[in-house]
């Protein structure tokens, strides 16, 4: 099948650049002024503490509301919709010191003015994935990783996990630069539950290798990643970690101007280019809406000694939302949809002579309602509903469907929150029903399937000061109901399953003052088998394998422990980490060593006992002036817990080390990006050499019109290095990208 054309691409590319462009110019200006222009806000301005000139492009928010808003050319912001109390602000902005400051608002709108110190380490902002309220990452009972602001523009990659890829404890599985899978802790798949603006995605991600996210993160405001066990709040899909990309599909206030963001971005080594516009406005003064839209095309992925063929893609996704706002809350829905078609390389035993293309699609929408003053015990429910529809098409040449995945998924969430209630601080109840249908076609015999799960969970916290403790149960109950039961097939017994289990952690952080805190957490987590661990049963070429079910697979029981240690100053923030992870039944799909029929390999599903165990460290450094030195080091190893054998595709010792200097105008960036060599491989795993690759990058922050303009341009493999990524699919065939430049230019306003 021939890639999609080029033109269509290119009109997509220029109507973005378009609308950018039309959005900039017809936007208000706006003028600062010292007396308060309506009651009900909070306005203000922010200057740069050194200079006292205002900065644009910042970012205020009220803490826990989800009200925020960006700071224009003269440094002045307006938060609406504020009743009387007292709230705390968070301002970041990109080359300086995020700060919190406090306000009160009175019959009159209060009246700010935030200074904020030039700095070359950026310290994590705040955190809303698995915990009960917002908070900075400091605050939390997890170990945590936020990206946003210039991390995210210089790491922006055509995929979730190649962008977070960097970042502690994590790592990605791939089979070119389209398709790529987080790890989390030496754990993937269905155990790394991905999250939109805190819902479920949705798709297939976890059926396969070849099978990427159906998330685009050009858009995203930040990303959250949560590191271990987060079972209690989302399930046994979160036994390796969660990650949210959280864009506020559904605002939650009406801005006093219209604000948003736009990016083009352009790679050499895939030749890809790319676009995203996103922007929020009030329809009326209580109905704020938002729309976004982004496209990405590249080519085949150019490397040291070659191309690699049939590795372009091409991706679409647009979203709109609008809420309704009230002195009560707000409710609102949104809509979104996204479209990926790309390529799986071939030419060798186990994959097609000329590769495979892959179409996939997905639509969703979404309603939500919260209610901020609830009365009575609580003091905010919140009501999530999502329907989310999801196709993947495995097409082989000339023209034939050799695979199809299809996934329905219908979801309802409630959240009860509560204040002070006895010696708890706060505390959360909460509820979740979901149905899910899946389909299967092609070359599969994988029976289509219906899912319900169903459950109820509790969390509270105890702040002791200076200890937090915070503990929680869970129950889940799952069924899963095949279409056609069949007593003899070839897998074993196909059958109606059901699983249940109750689930449990603790935390504890102890603030030791002067910036320093320590915590420790421990959870028991339960999944269930997925579907295709059930039941898949045929070729799935772009996978490379031929998958055989298990229809007997008990659920997996994780027990964790995590220790961590932080530390937060002005000049150095720095975190440790240590972890366990026992898991019983723990399923993946193991090489029996034979080939199928159609000369694919043939992976068969079964569990064992396992542990993982290992740590990760991160450090930023001001080592004076704007002068700074970044550290990350991540390593996990993965073991059968009886025999002490190697578990496959667990990936080795790796890290990064750099030299930055950084002004609030400009920065210029070196690192070093390092593994070490894997050789504890499962059977039939081939062992991957270790490696050292050189990056550089450099950037510009400039306000022009009014409005804050990013240009970022990064230089990957400098020294066009050949070397190989131990959870590459592909690593046999070809190595990983060489030497590329990227180039990305963002606009706030």
């Amino acid at each position: 099948m021939s890639p999609p054309p080029v033109h269509t691409v290119t009109a997509a590319g220029r109507a973005i650049a378009l609308v950018l462009a039309a959005g900039i110019a017809m936007l208000p200006g706006t003028a600062f002024a010292q007396d308060p222009e309506h009651e009900g806000e909070i306005e203000g301005v922010v200057r740069d503490a050194a200079t006292g000139n205002p900065l644009a492009g910042a970012t205020v928010s009220v803490v826990g509301s989800g009200i925020r808003a960006v700071t224009h050319g003269d440094g002045a912001f307006h938060l609406t919709g504020i009743e009387e109390g007292d709230y705390r602000l968070r301002v970041e902005r990109l080359g300086y010191q995020g700060t919190t400051i406090e306000t009160t608002v009175e019959d009159e709108s209060a009246v700010v003015e935030i200074e904020l110190v030039a700095s070359p380490i950026a310290v994590q902002g705040m955190v809303v994935t698995a915990t009960l309220s917002e908070r900075r990452a400091i605050e939390t009972l997890r170990p945590v990783g936020v990206m946003a602001g210039d991390e995210l523009q210089r790491q922006m990659e055509g995929t979730v996990a190649a962008t977070l890829a960097s970042m502690p404890g994590m790592a990605a599985t791939s089979m070119g630069p389209t398709v790529t899978q987080p790890v989390i802790r030496g754990l993937s798949g269905d155990r790394v539950l991905m999250l939109e603006d805190g819902t479920r995605v949705g798709d297939a991600s976890n059926a396969g290798a070849d099978h990427t996210t159906a998330l685009n993160p050009a858009s995203a405001r930040r990303i959250e990643v949560v590191r271990g066990p987060g079972a209690l709040l989302y399930g046994g899909n979160a036994l390796g970690g969660v990650i949210n990309v959280i864009r506020d599909e559904i605002p939650s206030n009406v801005p006093h101007h219209v604000t948003g963001a736009g990016t083009l971005q352009t790679q050499t080594v895939t030749g890809s280019l790319a676009g995203s516009v996103s922007t929020l406005f009030g329809l009326t003064e209580q109905i704020p809406v938002r729309v976004e839209a982004s496209v990405r095309r590249g080519g085949d992925l150019k490397t040291p000694i070659g191309t690699l063929g049939n590795t372009d893609g091409e991706t679409l996704s647009g979203g709109a939302g609008a809420a309704y706002i009230t002195e009560w809350g707000h409710l609102g829905s949104a809509v979104r949809a996204y479209r990926n078609h790309y390529g799986i390389p071939g030419g060798f035993v186990g994959g097609h002579e000329e590769g495979v293309r892959v179409e996939m699609e997905r639509g969703s929408t979404r309603f939500q309602t919260i209610v901020d003053e609830a009365g009575g015990f609580f003091s905010q429910v919140r009501f999530d509903a999502n329907y989310t529809w999801y196709e993947h098409r495995e097409i082989e040449p000339p023209d034939i469907l050799g695979t199809l995945f299809t996934r329905q998924n219908l979801s309802g969430d409630v959240l009860a929150r509560h204040q002070e209630w006895g010696p708890f601080t706060a505390g959360a109840l909460g509820t979740r029903l979901s149905w899910e249908d899946f389909g299967y076609g092609g070359s599969l015999y994988t029976p289509n399937t219906q899912r319900i799960q169903a459950a109820a969970y509790f969390m509270e916290e105890m702040d002791l000061d200076p200890l937090l403790i915070s503990w929680g149960l869970r129950y889940d109950l799952v069924g899963a109901d095949p279409v056609e039961e069949d007593r003899v097939s070839d897998i074993g017994e196909i059958r109606d399953r059901s699983f249940h289990s109750l689930s449990g952690s603790v935390g504890v952080l102890y603030n030791a003052g002067s910036g320093l805190s320590l915590g420790a957490s421990a959870a028991r987590a339960y999944r269930s088998p997925d579907i295709n661990e059930l039941y898949s049963e045929g070729p799935h070429l772009a996978a490379y394998s031929f998958e055989v079910g298990n229809p007997s697979l008990e659920g997996e029981v994780g027990r964790g422990l995590d220790v961590f240690l932080r530390y937060e100053s002005e000049r150095l923030r720095a975190e440790a980490a240590g972890f366990y992870n026992d898991i019983k039944g723990y399923v993946y799909g193991e090489d029996t060593g034979k080939l199928s029929r159609v000369l694919l390999p043939i992976y068969q599903f079964r569990s064992n006992h396992a542990v993982f165990r290992g740590f990760e460290a991160s450090v930023d450094l001001h080592a004076g002036g704007g002068l700074a030195v970044e550290g990350v080091v991540s390593s996990v190893r993965g073991s059968l817990k009886e025999t002490g054998e190697a578990l496959p595709l667990v990936p080795p010792l790796k890290g990064h080390a750099a030299l930055k200097y950084e002004r609030p105008r400009w920065w210029v960036r070196g690192e070093a990006e390092m593994a070490a060599r894997q050789g504890r491989v499962g059977e039939f795993e081939t062992p991957t050499d270790g490696y050292s690759v050189l990056n550089a990058s450099a950037g510009l922050r400039l306000t022009l019109a009014g409005r804050l303009n990013i240009l970022t341009v990064r230089l990957d493999n400098a020294t066009d290095k050949e070397y190989r990524n131990h959870l590459s699919r592909v690593k046999e065939i070809m190595p990983e990208g060489g030497r590329g430049l990227s180039v990305t230019y963002r606009v706030v306003f």
